[in-house]
């Protein structure tokens, strides 16, 4: 987006048309960038601004100029174009991205400040880094979060004291108050010399949707955008995040959504008035199905579908849709095998309740039994759950009879989280039109 409006900027600024030319020079620059420069500035803590993503920007916009440079040599093209813009263009853009990811940032914290949103964070392990890091927190407002205390086997007496944070109980504790409590984070503390029972902690703690960071850094769990960062000195290392709790990436991810979703909406309008229709006269009952289903962070969710069966399932039991289900209405089936009846969900994005790509939701009763069977099962929402997924184009669509089924729709799921990008969700949205074409796994 940047790069869009400042080449346009440029060039309006000296005066110049903007030709069909620069036009196409823009949208290759755009996409290549999306490419190229992935990284956002805001880190995962609201501390560490700038980092190493001035190298990154600035790396990634050579790269993208100089394959502008040889497209434009090789289709002998560059005379078009005004090179005192191109070269101010050339040495400014990575520079207004660079301030324009930091003003974002800026600007959601203010926000944060103003609506008092702060994490809810506890410390397992009382150590002499995690009293640091206890201080840290309570001392420092632009970090966003609030202590509610520490878990530990030892007494406090026994450890050395608090001076930030209460004692909660002990490590075995911890997982019941996270289940229990609203917790937006968790800082393991442990030693490394109990790199056993951090295991054990993590893996109580993967069926939650709780951040998790380590205090100091070890590389020898699954990680989930896993990065080292600091706290006022204090090293930490995420384990299990979300690729969107804050900053550039989440607001960019969010704008995309948005602006996809008005776009679909308005051309597909006459096929939404044609299939309520269908679906009216073929059977008795509403258009729109709405189902319980689990968002962000496990919060319930209401998802929109056209109507395609003559049930309204949405209770503690919900059977899963086969190939050759009776409940299908007349028009059910076909909606269903060119994914047509998830287009209501497009309002649900707009809503802020899903996004385009991301994890897809599945029925509350459904999520309560696998989160029981697979591990790390609940870690797929620490992200909006998405209209289309990388597990579907690789897939993992329709009924799933075995266990082994859904696992692999999670593997999926996990890799998402990891791998996020622009880029990646633009890949999965493309391969989402050849699956509709040509899949029939969807029923």
């Amino acid at each position: 987006m940047v790069t869009g409006v400042s080449i346009y900027a440029i060039v309006a600024a000296l005066g110049l048309p903007f030709t069909s030319e620069y036009t196409a020079l823009t949208l290759a620059a755009m996409l290549l960038s999306i490419i190229f420069i992935k990284d956002g500035i805001a880190e995962r803590t609201k501390v560490r601004i700038f980092g190493g993503h001035i190298t990154t920007i600035i790396t990634g916009w050579i790269i993208v100029v100089g394959t502008l440079l040889m497209l434009a040599y090789a289709t002998k093209q560059s005379s078009h174009f005004s090179r005192l813009a191109l070269f101010t263009w050339f040495i400014l853009n990575p520079f207004l991205i660079l301030f324009t990811r930091w003003a974002l940032q800026e600007i959601m914290l203010k926000i944060m400040d103003i609506l008092g949103s702060h994490r809810q964070v506890i410390i397992a392990g009382i150590t002499d880094l995690s009293r640091q890091l206890a201080e840290s927190i309570a001392t420092d407002d632009r970090l966003g979060m609030k202590l509610l205390g520490f878990f530990d086997d030892r007494s406090p007496e026994r450890s050395g004291g608090l001076e930030h944070g209460e004692y909660l109980g002990s490590l075995s504790d911890l997982a019941d108050y996270v289940n229990e409590h609203r917790i937006d984070a968790i800082y393991i503390a442990l030693p490394i010399k109990h790199m056993s029972r951090t295991k054990v902690l993590l893996d109580q703690l993967q069926d939650t949707t709780t951040s998790v960071y380590y205090v100091p850094d070890i590389f020898v769990f699954d990680l989930i955008q896993s990065r080292v960062d600091n706290i006022h000195g204090v090293p930490v290392l995420s384990l299990l995040e979300s690729p969107f709790f804050f900053g550039y990436n989440g607001a960019l991810k969010r704008l995309s959504d948005i602006c996809i979703s008005i776009m679909i909406i308005s051309l597909t309008a006459p096929i939404w008035l044609a299939i309520a229709l269908a679906i009216k006269l073929s059977s008795p009952g509403p258009v729109i199905f709405k189902q319980r289903r689990y968002g962000l962070s496990g919060e319930e969710i209401k998802v929109y579908k056209f109507r395609t069966m003559t049930v309204m399932e949405d209770g503690d039991n919900i059977k899963q849709a086969t190939r050759d289900d009776e409940r299908f209405t007349p028009i059910g089936r076909w909606l269903r095998r060119r994914s047509l009846d998830e287009l209501p969900q497009f309002i649900n994005v707009l809503q802020g309740r899903m996004s385009i790509v991301g994890p897809r939701p599945h029925a509350v009763s459904h999520n309560e039994l696998y989160r029981k069977l697979i591990k790390g099962y609940m870690i797929r929402h620490k992200v909006l759950p998405g209209i289309t997924g990388w597990a579907q184009v690789n897939g993992c669509r329709g009924e799933t009879e075995k266990v082994e089924q859904m696992q692999d729709r999670i593997k999926f799921d996990l890799e998402y989280l990891r791998n996020w990008s622009l880029w990646f969700d633009i890949k999965i949205v493309l391969r989402t039109v050849g699956v509709v074409v040509k899949d029939d796994h969807a029923h």
